[in-house]
């Protein structure tokens, strides 16, 4: 089944250390300018999602309990038709984000559905 969002190894392997820190975790990607623009990790529950939002699905990490992920429905209108892959890179994000002291941030890489991926999702992602 085609899922709208993954996540790489070594982002794996940071939600884990998070988690292990800062207890379950979440994800917000908002359209926001600057580091509004990257996938935000927060405490669960800490980030209010509101009617807008958007539920993309939850990512399995082992040895965690699944990490919902969200996105301003705004942005999911420009982004609906692609799966996203949640990584991680060197350098500094936003001070909000909870992998901020770890001197790495989070970013999305995108690519299209394929015709047969865009077939296999069930309309939009639920609300």
């Amino acid at each position: 089944m085609a899922e709208r969002v993954g996540l790489t190894p070594a982002a794996a392997d940071l939600l884990r250390r998070l988690v292990s820190l800062h207890g379950p975790v979440m994800f917000h990607q908002s359209g926001g300018c600057c580091d509004g623009s990257a996938p935000m990790c927060y405490p669960a529950g800490e980030f209010r999602t509101g009617a807008s939002d958007v539920h993309l699905g939850d990512l399995s990490v082992e040895g965690v309990d699944d990490v919902p992920v969200w996105m301003s429905g705004p942005q999911f209108e420009y982004w609906k038709h692609t799966h996203l892959t949640i990584d991680v890179v060197p350098g500094r994000g936003s001070g909000f984000s909870l992998e901020a002291p770890e001197g790495v941030r989070f970013l999305i890489r995108s690519r299209l559905f394929s015709d047969e991926e865009s077939a296999e999702l069930n309309g939009p992602a639920t609300r």
